[in-house]
């Protein structure tokens, strides 16, 4: 311990000079040791005594602490609903100490259901409030599983949407659904028959097998009608609908056989992309594109697993010119479809081959001549040799090609994925066999030039993972041009609007170059097409000729149209077997769940729709097609605007996949669930065990604690805040629980508020000033309307995160942090005889009940469950007899509430605050501090003295604050500058 600096400092004792006085004082002395020695010794006494006393409270102490920790530690007994099932909850009982999103979430949304608040409501006449009309077509998921975190977020978007529209008064319909997925159920189905049963669908049966895809429909549909419930969607479930209930196949139908007989669906043979494993043609949405840095050994599916075929490479061979000794090199990355050639293009110019125009060479395996042609469009002369083989039969680009130069189209494979006997001695062989076989054989003739590295893009089917072939098949097409065209003039002229800009420029370069849609599918679930082939007795009619195809509702309407068509003929009808593509039904979602073809009720109240909310990925696929259709049907646009979210990838940026381990069932973040809960829901899916394997691995890496429990209202509020406008979210489950904190916090405040309130307390009946407001209080009504103003600014505009950021800043920066610091002590005061104090309590109370109020409102279309469960819990002020949050009015600018001289002022007091705080902290000064201000401002020094209660409130560890005009500033302190303001001193 340091010295004191006054012990050092006093001056010594005097000398005794007289010997008698000398002894005197020696014998003194002696006395007073004495003395002192027996006081010392009973001091030690006394402080051994207190010693033992504390050592023994301390032990005490450890041991409550220990018992305190232990109860602590000791896990909560599990959560239990009580409540009957769409009753309210019950309010009566005390508010729980801690926040827990499993008893909050419970009973409210069936209560919500009973109660009818999903409903649109309507006037008393039974047309739109005057308030607005607000319709969300909900996009419908695949019944192919689970929901995962991307319709998470689709719903978390759409339902605040709806709950704030719903708030603002509007008239409100989110009508909710799910998408039969043609291809993609029936793709999981013959997988788990296979898994389960080592059957195919063709060992059952077209009847059997459409049955067992039914089943499934039934379970994970209501699977997933469970988790939109967990995850609070607003829908009004009364309108559910599912893309093959009869009344959305009756439009399906409908849609078709208008769109056939006016000449825009067409029947042609035409390249398409070909699924050898689900022997079926696909869009273009379900080819994935699988990127090759170069040369890459790969299985295939259908293939022995330890087969592995070579992709990545351009081999290179030679055609030899006819009647001469030259030959051509060409080069292929499918070496295979050689055997298809029917054509060798050169550049016009290119002078290499300028004396070989129109002449032939010999195709090495199969008895044809194969001409020489020139096409500046198709090649590339400083590309390769400048030679380029052409199988119009089996390239989409050579396809083209084969169009402007009238050339020979050759098909190759069968359906399975053989070769055919156009393939010569290759006949019947599995086509990536043919592959090696070939590259041998041209070795074996001379003609086999080499081979070299060549990164590229194979494409593959997003079902089976099976190697796409172009192949040539009759299909049903929709001529698109027409209805692009239509589609961007709607964005053009304004009447459908696209965000955000990212977005509407893809869809003017998409609908720009559209090309015709194939909408036939190979399948056996999905929406038949309803399309009949006329036989006409005595003839044989070309089944790829669409003159001889008919459409109807049903047979008998198909049969009027075929006598019409060929008067005195006998015939008989048969129906193509072919399904539709999943995207031509789901494209009339719209209006087809509003009754259309028939100008129902609800297509002339809700139809066009508000608003379109969806993944930007399908923008084209789906939007683009609704639109088109949607005018084309209805002369309207299907909604006013469209919406396209980011797509959710994982905290490492990378795609979510199954087979990564790294997918997310949104339940899973709402409950928690352990790392071996995981690893179980793997087992129970649909992968082989080699993925299994894959995504444990995964799986261990990225949550190697499993997922924490975050609730309903921490995900949407996470989901939302993510929001940006970007085209990815890299979703971080550790941001998640983060937000599980902030409704915590809600809670607590909530809870503290409250007990403040007290039993007695009964708000204003509006929310008039008092007149009695402190600076404090018209502050934080100010950042209350400044959070209403830009809360509802930022959703009309569809800035999610910014919405989220004005009201997380209100309730936990200014709320919480300053705010409900700063009315404790007033809320606290014993205002006995005090009227001032009375009043300045209970206008502290009242601003402390609106922002709770108003808060919770702001909140509500986020975070729903928290909010109504807080919101429950509140007195209502007389005449209030609104029954959910769902219904109450949400905040808009108060005229009342902005003040900014109050804002000014208390922001320049609170700037004061932190640099004290800030010294405190840094002098480590935790109790009885004394902090001296200096200001030249008088403004600011009166300010302060005015605020002196708040200011040592804010300030733990502060016991006094002066404002210092013209004192001076005592000894041993510390300061540092309030920039341009003040200068804050704290004694040390």
């Amino acid at each position: 311990m340091a010295s004191n600096p006054k012990e050092e400092t006093q001056a010594p004792p005097a000398v005794v000079e007289d010997a008698a006085a000398a002894a005197a004082a020696a014998a003194k002395k002696a006395k007073n040791e004495a003395k002192n020695e027996e006081k010392r010794l009973a001091k030690l006494a006394k402080f051994q005594a207190k010693q033992a006393k504390k050592t023994a409270a301390a032990e005490t102490e450890v041991s409550e602490k220990k018992k305190k920790k232990a109860a602590k530690a000791a896990p909560a007994p599990a959560f239990v609903n009580t409540t009957p099932k769409g009753e309210k909850k019950d309010m009566s009982t005390p508010i729980a100490n801690a926040y827990d999103p499993n008893a909050v979430e419970s009973a409210w949304y069936e209560w919500w259901l009973k109660e009818g608040f999903f409903e649109p409501e309507l006037t008393e006449d039974g047309k739109i409030k005057p308030e607005g009309l607000f319709v969300v077509p909900a996009p419908p998921p695949n019944v192919t599983g689970s929901l995962h975190i991307g319709h998470a977020l689709t719903v978390a978007i759409q339902d605040t949407l709806i709950r704030w529209n719903r708030m603002l008064g509007k008239t409100v319909l989110f009508n909710p659904g799910t998408d039969h997925a043609g291809i993609s159920c029936q793709s999981v189905v013959e997988k788990k028959l296979w898994k389960d049963h080592k059957k195919t669908r063709h060992d059952l049966g077209r009847e059997a097998f459409i049955d067992e895809v039914w089943k499934w429909k039934e379970k994970f549909g209501n699977r997933i009608y469970e988790q939109f419930y967990r995850l609070g969607a607003s829908y009004d479930w009364g309108r559910v609908a599912f893309t093959m209930d009869p009344k959305l196949s009756y439009a399906v139908r409908e849609n078709f056989v208008r769109l056939h007989r006016d000449g825009t669906i067409y029947r042609a043979n035409r390249l398409v992309n070909w699924c050898v494993h689900l022997n079926t043609a696909l869009s273009n949405l379900e080819v994935d594109n699988k990127e090759l840095p170069g040369r890459t050994l790969m299985n295939v599916a259908g293939y022995d697993p330890k087969e592995k075929f070579e992709f990545g490479v351009l081999n290179e061979f030679a055609y030899e010119v006819e009647g001469s000794n030259e030959r051509i090199v060409v080069a292929t990355t499918r070496i295979e479809t050689m055997l298809g050639d029917t054509a060798i293009a050169v550049h016009p110019t290119d002078s290499r081959y300028t004396h070989l125009h129109g002449k032939f060479v010999k195709h090495p395996f199969i008895d044809r001549r194969i001409p020489i042609i020139t096409d500046e469009i198709a090649v590339d002369m400083s590309f390769g040799t400048g030679a380029v083989k052409m199988t119009p039969a089996h390239d989409f680009n050579d396809y083209e090609v084969g169009k402007r130069h009238n050339l020979e189209f050759i098909n190759l494979l069968n359906d399975d994925g053989t070769f055919n006997d156009n393939a010569g001695p290759y006949a019947g062989m599995k086509r990536f066999h043919v592959r090696t076989k070939i590259i041998e054989d041209l070795k074996a003739k001379g003609l086999f030039v080499g081979v070299k590295e060549n990164p590229m893009a194979v494409p593959v089917c997003s079902k089976s993972g099976d190697v796409i072939e172009p192949l040539m098949k009759p299909q049903w097409w929709v001529n698109c041009k027409p209805m692009a065209a239509a589609a961007m003039k709607a964005v053009t002229d304004g009447e459908l609007k696209i965000s955000p800009k990212v977005s509407e420029a893809d869809w003017f370069r998409w609908l720009g170059n559209i090309q015709d849609w194939c909408i036939s599918r190979q399948l056996w679930w999905g929406h038949r097409v309803p399309v009949y082939f006329v036989n006409i007795e005595g003839e044989e009619n070309d089944a790829s000729d669409n003159h001889f195809w008919v459409s109807g509702q049903d047979e008998a309407a198909a049969k009027v149209e075929a006598e019409k068509r060929f008067p005195g003929k006998k015939f008989s009808l048969e129906q193509d077997p072919d399904v539709l593509d999943t995207w031509f039904s789901s494209g009339l979602w719209p209006f087809s769940i509003m009754g259309w073809p028939e100008n129902t009720d609800d297509m002339q109240k809700y139809y066009p729709s508000s608003l379109l909310e969806t993944g930007w990925d399908i923008l084209f696929f789906w939007v683009a097609r609704m639109v088109m259709l949607g005018i084309k049907l209805t002369g309207k646009v299907p909604f006013k605007e469209v919406f396209c979210h980011a797509m959710i990838r994982d905290a490492h940026g990378r795609k979510m996949s199954k087979t990564l381990g790294n997918v997310i069932d949104p339940v899973d973040v709402i409950e928690g669930i352990s790392l071996d809960g995981l690893y179980q829901k793997l087992l129970d899916g649909n992968l082989d065990p080699k993925e299994v394997a894959t995504a444990k691995a995964g799986q261990k890496a990225d949550f190697p604690k499993g997922i924490p429990e975050c609730g309903t209202d921490a995900l949407r509020f996470a989901l939302c805040a993510y929001t940006t406008g970007g085209r990815d979210i890299n979703l971080d489950i550790l941001r998640v629980e983060g937000y599980r904190k902030f409704c915590n916090k809600l809670w607590n405040a909530t809870r503290f508020a409250l007990m403040k309130l007290g039993d007695d307390f009964v708000p204003t009946a509006d929310t008039t000033l008092t007149g009695y407001e402190s600076l404090t209080d018209k502050w934080i009504l100010h950042k209350l309307n400044n959070a209403a103003i830009e809360t509802n600014k930022a959703l009309a505009e569809r800035s999610f995160k910014n919405a989220t950021d004005a009201v997380y800043q209100f309730w936990l920066y200014d709320l919480c942090d300053v705010y409900i610091e700063v009315i404790k002590p007033i809320c606290d005061a014993d205002t006995t005889g005090n009227p001032a104090a009375a009043n300045a309590k209970l206008a502290a109370q009242n601003t402390l009940y609106t922002c709770l109020e108003a808060g919770l409102k702001l909140m509500h279309p986020f975070t729903p469950f928290v909010t109504e469960e807080l919101y429950q819990r509140l007195v209502r002020r007389s005449g209030d007899k609104v029954k959910s949050i769902t219904k109450a009015s949400y905040p808009v600018e108060n005229k009342d509430y902005f003040n900014e001289e109050a804002e000014k002022s208390f922001d320049n007091v609170f700037e004061v605050i932190k640099v004290i705080r800030s010294l405190a902290v840094s002098q480590n000064k935790k109790k009885d501090g004394e902090v001296y201000i200096q200001t030249k401002d008088d403004k600011l020094a009166s300010l302060l003295e005015k605020e002196n209660l708040a200011v040592l409130t804010l300030c733990k560890g502060i016991k006094e604050v002066k404002v210092l005009k013209d004192s001076k500033v005592p000894e041993g302190c510390v300061s540092a500058d309030v920039p341009n303001k003040a200068t804050v001193w704290l004694r040390i």
